[in-house]
C-alpha cells in the first residue's frame, strides 16, 4: 500500500505547498469562492476539448482549460472595484454557476459523460505519475518564485488594496498577474486532483489557521503543516478502506475545518 500511495502523497505535498499560500491571499481579499470559479472554469474547458475530440489529459485539453482561466482572470482583475454596486463575490459566483452549467451542456454531448464529470469533480489523484509531478512542481516552483519576489506588493494588495494604491502600486495589473498565475495552478491542478480537491487545499487549511491567527507568515506555515498531515491522513483512509482518494482527502480537509472550530470554541471558553 505504502508503494501506491507515495506518489499521490508527493502530489498532495507540492499541491499544499502552492495552494495553502495563494488560499491565504484569498480568504484575505475576501474572496472564497474565485478557486472554486477559477477551477470549474479550467474544468469547462478540458471537456469543450473533449467535445472537439481531444483527450482529457492531453496538451490540448490543457490550452483549452488554461485559455478559460484566463478569461476568469482578467474577468476578476478587472471587476475589482471598490465603487462597484455589484460585489465581486457576485460575479464570481455567476461565473461558477454559468460554467458549471455550461460543463453539463458540453459533458450531455460527450459519450460516456458520467465518468467525465466524476473525474472534473474529483479527480485521479491516486494514479497521477512522476512525470506529472515533475511537471508540476517545476511549475509551481517557478510561481511560488515569482509571488516570493514581489510579495511585498502581492500581500498589500491582498490586505489593504487600497493602501496600495495610495503608495502608487497599479493594482488591476497585479491583481491581473495574480490571478493569471492563480489561474496556471489552478488549471493544472484540476488537471490531477479536481475541482473539489483543489477548492480544499486552497481554503480548507487557511480557514482553519485564520482561526487562530491574524499573522500572514503563522498562517502559511501552520497551513503547510495541517495542509500535509490532512492530505496523508486522507490518502491513508483511502487506502485503508478502499475509498476514492479524492473524495476522502476532501472529507478530511472537512473534519480540520470542524476540529479547528471546534478547539477555537474550547480556547475561547477556557481563556
Amino acid at each position: 500500500m505504502i508503494e501506491l500511495m507515495l506518489l499521490p502523497f508527493i502530489a498532495a505535498l507540492i499541491l499544499t505547498g502552492i495552494h495553502v499560500y495563494l488560499g491565504v491571499h484569498v480568504v484575505e481579499r475576501g474572496v472564497i469562492f474565485v478557486d472554486l470559479a477559477l477551477a470549474q472554469l479550467a474544468a469547462l474547458g478540458a471537456v469543450v476539448s473533449v467535445l472537439f475530440g481531444f483527450s482529457l489529459h492531453s496538451p490540448q485539453a490543457y490550452l483549452f482549460s488554461l485559455g478559460f482561466t484566463f478569461v476568469g482572470a482578467a474577468l476578476y482583475a478587472f471587476t475589482r472595484l471598490k465603487d462597484s454596486h455589484v460585489p465581486q463575490e457576485a460575479v464570481i459566483g455567476i461565473t461558477y454557476v454559468v460554467a458549471a452549467a455550461l460543463a453539463v451542456l458540453v459533458l450531455d454531448r460527450i459519450p460516456g459523460e458520467a465518468s467525465h464529470l466524476k473525474e472534473m469533480l474529483v479527480g485521479n489523484i491516486i494514479f497521477v505519475g512522476s512525470a506529472e509531478i515533475t511537471k508540476i512542481a517545476v511549475l509551481y516552483g517557478l510561481i511560488g518564485f515569482f509571488h516570493y519576489a514581489f510579495r511585498k506588493k502581492f500581500i498589500l494588495i491582498s490586505k489593504d488594496p487600497d493602501e496600495a494604491q495610495r503608495e502608487g502600486i497599479n493594482v488591476r495589473l497585479w491583481d491581473f498577474l495574480f490571478y493569471v498565475t492563480f489561474g496556471f495552478v489552478v488549471t493544472s491542478s484540476v488537471a490531477v486532483a479536481g475541482v473539489l480537491l483543489v477548492f480544499s487545499f486552497l481554503i480548507m487549511p487557511a480557514v482553519s489557521t485564520m482561526l487562530f491567527t491574524n499573522d500572514f507568515k503563522k498562517r502559511l506555515l501552520w497551513g503547510w503543516g495541517l495542509g500535509g498531515l490532512t492530505s496523508l491522513a486522507g490518502i491513508y483512509a483511502s487506502g485503508r478502506f478502499d475509498l476514492p482518494t479524492g473524495a476522502a482527502i476532501v472529507c478530511a480537509f472537512g473534519m480540520l475545518v470542524i476540529g479547528a472550530y471546534c478547539a477555537r470554541l474550547i480556547l475561547r471558553r477556557n481563556s
